[in-house]
């Protein structure tokens, strides 16, 4: 299928190699992405660090680290208790000792298999990465960042926004043909980046919007990111339902839609696609992520680039 649906790879090529580390970028954006999404949390010292939640331990080897066990501590964050080690205790001469690993072991072991290999990466090593890979390919390669919990970080004076704007100024990012989204839950922190930046804005969500709510969107963004189910939802009966309107009347409001998240595991997949019993197994991909192409959306984020873009019709860069 030959379509001009973008292809953004969920935290790098995640599904393949443990999420967020430059190996996993490089090698979806080698698999045919246009677009890596390195989520964004601030270090102790204002280092842009790509996580996807500010708490360590669930995706690095910093439990185990002795010389940091008197970080452990107690937070609230997004509204819940949590306890482990946070980025925003560290300095980056910190993190930088510590290695990442697989954060789903029992549902991707094979990419465990590489626990302790990879550091943690920077926001601006990957924007160096995909620099040097779209002019190794001779196709632009690019980043799609998301804040993580930014009016938490902004009362810890680490703001995300100020931040990621010096990052994308410095190379040379900051219009809206620059090669770059960024997205948010959180509306204020959008309207917060786009008074320092004139980089693309994707508003998250998680609950379907109004064509009005979409309308006020379209005043500071140029895109909405909905959960799948907000585009087609999944019947009592474990099978795609019908489309809503919703990609339609985002059009209509001049916005993008961008889709997540497409993963191939049988887990993430309506039970009608389900190949097998093992929840873990690869399972029918195509047919879900082809309705959605069919349905119109203009990108989707997945785990899977490799089996994304064969889907798509985009051609692999090795």
């Amino acid at each position: 299928m030959k379509n001009k649906t973008l292809l953004i790879a969920h935290r790098g090529a995640s599904g393949e190699l443990p999420e967020h580390t430059l190996a996993a970028y490089e090698r979806a954006i080698e698999r045919g992405a246009d677009y890596v999404e390195p989520d964004l949390v601030n270090s102790k010292d204002g280092v842009l660090v790509c996580r996807h939640e500010n708490e360590l331990s669930g995706t690095t080897d910093v439990a185990r680290r002795p010389e940091f066990a008197s970080k452990k501590t107690t937070k609230t964050i997004d509204g819940g208790s949590v306890s482990g080690w946070f980025v925003e205790d560290f300095t980056w001469a910190e993190l930088s000792t510590l290695r990442c690993r697989e954060r789903l072991p029992k549902v991707r072991p094979q990419n465990a298999a590489f626990d302790g290999r990879f550091p943690l990466a920077r926001f601006d090593e990957v924007i160096a990465l995909t620099k040097r890979l779209s002019a190794k390919f001779g196709r632009v390669a690019g980043v799609y960042p998301e804040m993580k919990f930014p009016a938490y970080f902004a009362k810890l004076g680490l703001a995300l926004e100020p931040a990621l704007a010096r990052s994308l100024q410095a190379a040379g990012w900051t219009t809206d043909a620059s090669p770059v989204f960024v997205q948010s839950f959180e509306p204020e922190s959008l309207e917060n980046l786009r008074k320092r930046s004139g980089v693309r804005l994707v508003q998250l969500l998680m609950k379907s919007a109004s064509p009005a709510e979409l309308r006020e969107i379209a005043r500071y963004a140029q895109g909405v990111g909905p959960s799948k189910e907000l585009v087609i939802p999944v019947g009592a009966d474990g099978k795609l339902g019908a489309p809503t309107s919703f990609v339609r009347e985002a059009h209509a409001a001049g916005l993008q839609v961008h889709v997540w998240t497409f993963r191939r595991e049988n887990r993430f997949l309506p039970k009608s696609l389900r190949r097998g019993e093992n929840l873990n197994r690869t399972g029918d991909l195509a047919t879900e992520l082809t309705a959605f192409v069919v349905a119109g959306v203009d990108g989707v984020f997945s785990d899977n680039p490799a089996e994304a873009a064969l889907i798509l019709g985009i051609s692999p860069r090795k």
